[in-house]
C-alpha cells in the first residue's frame, strides 16, 4: 500500500476537478467549525454509547410500567426518548413536548417523585435537540459561501442507489418483533407483566421505527445528492485507523486537524457481470488491506479529492479523490452513514489518547524487552485469565441478578433467562481464557475448541485501551478479544504494566523474532480445554438462581 509524506498529499488529476472548483481552505473550514454545538449537546456518540443506551433502554421501558402502573406505551416513549438524543434529534423536536404532557397528566399514574425527574431529563435534553438541528443550519450555510455557488453533477458510475436499504429491511424486522407483545397486555394474568411485556414490545417496535426512519432520511439525502448539480469543494482525505473516510480542509497538508469522519464505499456497477471473477479477486486484494490498515491502527495516505454535497451533521456526500496506487483513475465513494462531526473535544481527546498510548508502548517495549531473558529456552509459554478477570465477571453476575431480584413472573424468568444466556455465551472466555505459545504458533481456546493460528499467519496481536486481541489473516481464525477494566491513571502513576498489555507486549517480541519463540511443542492438555462445560455450569447455576432465590 502506498505512503505519502507529510506536505504531499496524492494528486487528483485536473480532468477530476470541477470547474472553478474552489479550496475549502482553513480560514472558511474554520468557519464552519464554529457553527458546531456547544460542548454538552451530543453530536458524536461513541461506538458504544448507542448499545448502551439501547440496553439500558430495556430497563427504563419494563420497570416503569412494573412498579408505577404507567401505561406501557408511555413508558416505551420514555425510553426511546434516551436514543433519540444521541441519534435522531429530529424526532425529538417533537416527541419531547408529547412526552412532557403524558407523564405530568393526572391519569398517568405515575407519582411525582418519578415524574418530575423525568420531566427534568426531558427539559434539558429538549434544547440540546433543537440547537443541534439549529446548528446543522449553520453548517449547510458555511459550507455553501465556501463553495461559493459552484456546483457540479456527480460522476455517472451506473450504480444502483442502495444506501438506506439495510436498514429499512432491519426496521421492518424489529417493528414486526415488537408489535406481537406489544400487543399482549390483556392476555397475561399477572398484574406485574400485564404492562412489563407490552412495553418492551412498544419499545423494540420504536426502536425499528428508528431504524427505519433512518434508512429512509439516508436515502433521500442520497437521492437528492444524486439528483443534479450540488455544490462542491476541494478538500484532503484520508482513511483513518477504522477505515472511515477522514476530511480535512484542502491546506492542511499536516493532517492536524479532521474536520468530519463518514463510512464510504465505492458504487458497484452492475453493468459488469462478465468480470465478476477479477471483481472477486479486488474484493480479496480490498479485505486484505483493510485487515492490514486495522492491525496496523495507521491511517492512510493524505489524498486531494472533491466533496460533493453540503458537509453538515448528519448529511450525506460524496468523495471523488486520487487512487492511492500510482496510475489508478480517481476514486469515487458514497457516504454509507452519515456525516460525524469531530468536535473541538474530540480533538482533545484524540490529543491525550495518542500521550496514552505512545506512554502503553514505552512500557509495552520495556515488557518486550524483559521476555528476552525468558524465552527461547525452549519452554512452552502460557497467558491466562487472572484475579482482576474473576473478579469483573464475578461483578458482573451479582449486577445481573440485582437487575432481577424481587421481581416475578415474565419479567423475571423472560429477563432473567435472556442475561442468562447472554452470560453463559460471553462470560467463559472472560473467566478462564488461555494463550499457548509453542513452536508452531499460538493456541487459544475458544468455547467449543481450541483455535490455533501459525506464526506467520498472525495479523495483529494489541493491547488497545481495556482489550487484549489476537487476530489472523486467516478467515478461519475468528478474531479473539477479550476485555477488563483500567486504571490509566494509577497506571501512569506508580509506573504498572497492565497484565494484557505485559501478554500483548510478550506475544509481540516473539512474533517478530523468531530466535525468541519456543522450541517445544505443546500436549492437548497444556492447550487449555474447550469452555463449553464451564458454560454449562453457569447456565444452570443461573437457572437454579432464578428458580430457587429469592
Amino acid at each position: 500500500m502506498s505512503t505519502t509524506s507529510h506536505g504531499q498529499p496524492l494528486p487528483l488529476p485536473a480532468a477530476a476537478l470541477p470547474d472553478g472548483c474552489p479550496d475549502w481552505d482553513g480560514e472558511q473550514a474554520r468557519r464552519w467549525t464554529q457553527a458546531f454545538p456547544p460542548r454538552w449537546v451530543p453530536v458524536r456518540p461513541g461506538e458504544r454509547s448507542v448499545p448502551a443506551t439501547v440496553v439500558a433502554g430495556v430497563l427504563v421501558a419494563g420497570s416503569p410500567a412494573v412498579w408505577a402502573d404507567l401505561r406501557s406505551w408511555v413508558a416505551a416513549l420514555v425510553a426511546l426518548h434516551l436514543v433519540w438524543v444521541l441519534v435522531r434529534p429530529e424526532v425529538v423536536r417533537f416527541s419531547a413536548p408529547v412526552l412532557i404532557v403524558l407523564v405530568l397528566v393526572p391519569q398517568s399514574g405515575l407519582p411525582y417523585g418519578v415524574a418530575v425527574p423525568v420531566v427534568l431529563a426531558v427539559v434539558l435534553t429538549w434544547p440540546a435537540a433543537l440547537l443541534r438541528m439549529a446548528r446543522r443550519t449553520r453548517q449547510r450555510q458555511a459550507a455553501r459561501a465556501a463553495a461559493g455557488g459552484v456546483t457540479a453533477v456527480l460522476p455517472d458510475t451506473g450504480g444502483r442507489l442502495k444506501r438506506g436499504r439495510f436498514l429499512a429491511g432491519a426496521g421492518l424486522v424489529l417493528l414486526v418483533l415488537g408489535a406481537v407483545p406489544a400487543g399482549l397486555g390483556g392476555l397475561i394474568d399477572l398484574a406485574d407483566d400485564r404492562q412489563a411485556v407490552p412495553a418492551l414490545g412498544w419499545y423494540v417496535a420504536g426502536l425499528g421505527a428508528t431504524v427505519l426512519l433512518s434508512g429512509v432520511l439516508g436515502r433521500r439525502r442520497a437521492a437528492r445528492l444524486r439528483g443534479g448539480p450540488v455544490p462542491v469543494l476541494r478538500v484532503l482525505v484520508r482513511e483513518n485507523a477504522e477505515v472511515d473516510a477522514e476530511v480535512f480542509a484542502a491546506d492542511d497538508v499536516m493532517a492536524l486537524r479532521p474536520l468530519f469522519t463518514v463510512a464510504v464505499s465505492e458504487m458497484d456497477d452492475d453493468s459488469d457481470d462478465d468480470d465478476d471473477d477479477d471483481d472477486d479477486d479486488d474484493d480479496e486484494e480490498d479485505l486484505e488491506e483493510i485487515l492490514e490498515r486495522l492491525g496496523s491502527d495507521q491511517p492512510g495516505p493524505l489524498r486531494e479529492a472533491v466533496l460533493h454535497g453540503l458537509p453538515y451533521d448528519g448529511a450525506e456526500v460524496a468523495l471523488v479523490s486520487a487512487a492511492e496506487e500510482p496510475g489508478e483513475p480517481p476514486v469515487t465513494e458514497w457516504s454509507t452513514g452519515p456525516v460525524r462531526l469531530v468536535t473541538h473535544g474530540a480533538i482533545r481527546r484524540r490529543l491525550a489518547k495518542e500521550k496514552r498510548t505512545e506512554a502503553y508502548a514505552e512500557r509495552g517495549r520495556a515488557a518486550a524487552a524483559a521476555v528476552g531473558a525468558g524465552t527461547g529456552t525452549g519452554a512452552v509459554r502460557r497467558w491466562r485469565a487472572g484475579s482482576l478477570d474473576v473478579l469483573v465477571v464475578s461483578m458482573v453476575v451479582m449486577w445481573g441478578y440485582y437487575g432481577i431480584h424481587g421481581e416475578s413472573g415474565a419479567f423475571r424468568y423472560v429477563i432473567g433467562g435472556v442475561l442468562g444466556l447472554i452470560g453463559a455465551l460471553l462470560l467463559p472466555p472472560m473467566l478462564a481464557w488461555r494463550i499457548t505459545a509453542d513452536a508452531e504458533g499460538l493456541w487459544i481456546n475458544g468455547l467449543r475448541r481450541t483455535h490455533h493460528i501459525g506464526w506467520d499467519h498472525i495479523r495483529v496481536v494489541r493491547c488497545k485501551g481495556t482489550e487484549l486481541t489476537v487476530d489472523s489473516y486467516r478467515t478461519a481464525f475468528p478474531q479473539w478479544t477479550v476485555r477488563t477494566p483500567r486504571w490509566p491513571w494509577l497506571e501512569r502513576r506508580i509506573g504498572l504494566v497492565h497484565p494484557y498489555e505485559r501478554t500483548a507486549a510478550e506475544i509481540t517480541a516473539m512474533w517478530q523474532d523468531p530466535a525468541l519463540r519456543p522450541t517445544g511443542v505443546s500436549g492437548a492438555r497444556q492447550r487449555g480445554l474447550p469452555l463449553w462445560p464451564l458454560a454449562a455450569v453457569l447456565g444452570a447455576g443461573w437457572a437454579a438462581a432464578l428458580v430457587l432465590l429469592p
